[in-house]
């Protein structure tokens, strides 16, 4: 099912699809900078949460709805976060209410609670922590102002976390934040030498976020 959300800038396409069996909460999830809401990986993804019985909306930013490939400005993508989680407290009004990320969704959707939208946790799948090879430009300022639990789905071998240290450091600053590592894990949590279609490896986190929501 597709419809539109209202925001200052125009609407978006949403696609929303219900868990199976008794309904464990929803789960909102924003797509990365270079992909939008119909990537494989973020339809697989969604696709296993259903399985475990989660609710999912996904939604694209304004700039992909414009058939755009670069990010407007944050101010957007954070009023489209407030638009998204409004649309689902009127669609989903029961059960908790978790925002999920891949890469910039996750980050926008972070800077959208530190600013004070209420969600029940936050889910990122790839934090975008700093540019490829910049480990000098954080964009983790915020992340320790989140009350809301937080966990980091994250590959070892991720560019943007490299080093690895430096994102743990981040997180331990954080007041309830967790890392789920998936060993040799690229930025997509692609694995050398072990080929597999994204909607499969976007499938294969859905028991870590099954198992943080249980907290």
């Amino acid at each position: 099912m597709s419809f539109d959300v209202e925001l200052p800038k125009g609407s978006v396409s949403v696609s929303t699809a219900w868990g199976e069996g008794s309904g464990r909460g929803t789960v909102l999830v924003a797509h990365g900078a270079g992909a939008g809401m119909e990537h494989p990986f973020l339809s697989g993804f969604t696709d296993a949460l259903n399985a475990l019985g989660f609710a999912t909306i996904r939604f694209n930013f304004p700039y992909r709805e414009q058939e755009r490939r670069m990010p407007g400005p944050a101010a957007h993508a954070i009023a489209t976060w407030r638009a998204a989680v409004e649309h689902a407290r009127v669609r989903m009004p029961e059960g908790p209410l978790w925002a999920a990320g891949k890469s910039y969704g996750g980050r926008m959707a972070s800077m959208a609670v530190a600013e004070g939208l209420e969600v029940d946790g936050l889910i990122y799948l790839g934090y975008p922590l700093h540019p490829p090879g910049q480990p000098e430009k954080l964009r983790a300022e915020h992340l320790p102002a989140i009350a809301a639990p937080q966990l980091f789905i994250e590959g070892s071998n991720d560019p943007f976390i490299q080093p690895v240290s430096q994102l743990e450091d981040v997180v331990a600053t954080c007041q309830d934040a967790h890392i789920a590592w998936i060993e040799g894990g690229g930025h997509s949590f692609e694995v050398k030498g072990h080929k597999r279609p994204a909607d499969v490896i976007g499938a294969s986190l859905a028991p870590l976020v099954a198992d943080f929501a249980r907290r």
